[in-house]
């Protein structure tokens, strides 16, 4: 069938690889999302917003329904949420967010993927990040937003406005009630985010040679299937 068949065979295996990977870290969020509260996105904002995420990312139903179903009861095996916190090449900070059934596999895995790339696993590093939750979305004014969240009693910590896109950042106690007044208040926006994650406080410019480690360790680190998010305070080359 020749090279150019092989190549094709390749590439398609290693894009299915990459999909089930996706599916299966979709599967873990959505299942500790469901245990955190009822397993109904109903009465589940936390499921519910997890749910739209994931089919906003192409997750199939039957991943959904079978990461639910665990949450349920109704399948074997259990995951469990860790952190790990390192610096990577050029003193990076890392926090990396997993969800495992197996907590010394994704260690060992972690680590030796910071270990061989010019890290160090094990470093507190969370001190140079802020915990936030981000809701971003368009179609409304810096003006119409602060109005709805005073109306609501809503505490937040700042409200941005860029190129006709909403950024509102609050303390991550107070997601539920931000993130509920604004989808209720702004029904025909497209929420971009809606999540609570970590935001360096600076960024650090890495030398070539660093930040060629840096790109290893970060294609490493997205090949391990616990690993949920990676969060980092690299300044990224915005032409990549």
């Amino acid at each position: 069938m020749g090279r150019a068949h092989e190549v094709r065979a390749a590439s398609i295996a290693k894009t299915a690889a990459m999909k089930s990977a996706k599916y299966a870290k979709w599967g873990k969020e959505i299942y500790n999302a469901a245990k955190s509260g009822v397993p109904n996105p109903d009465m589940n904002q936390t499921l519910k917003r997890t749910i739209e995420r994931a089919k906003k990312d192409q997750c199939p139903a039957d991943v959904i329904k079978r990461a639910i179903a665990k949450a349920e009861g109704g399948a074997s095996g259990a995951y469990t949420e860790t952190s790990y916190e390192g610096f990577g090449p050029g003193r990076t900070s890392f926090i990396v967010d997993c969800v495992t059934d197996n907590v010394n596999r994704t260690f060992s895995d972690v680590r030796a993927a910071f270990t061989k790339n010019g890290g160090q696993l094990g470093q507190s590093t969370k001190y140079q990040f802020d915990h936030r939750s981000v809701v971003t979305f368009d179609n409304a004014t810096e003006d119409e937003v602060l109005e709805v969240l005073l109306n609501n009693d809503c505490d937040v910590i700042e409200v941005e406005e860029e190129d006709g896109v909403i950024t509102v950042y609050s303390e991550p106690s107070n997601h539920h009630n931000v993130s509920q007044v604004l989808t209720q208040n702004f029904p025909n926006s497209e929420f971009l985010e809606n999540e609570i994650t970590w935001i360096p406080q600076s960024k650090i410019t890495l030398s070539e040679e660093d930040q060629a480690k840096f790109d290893r360790l970060m294609s490493v680190l997205a090949d391990i299937e616990d690993i949920q998010d990676i969060y980092h305070n690299c300044e990224m080359n915005t032409e990549e």
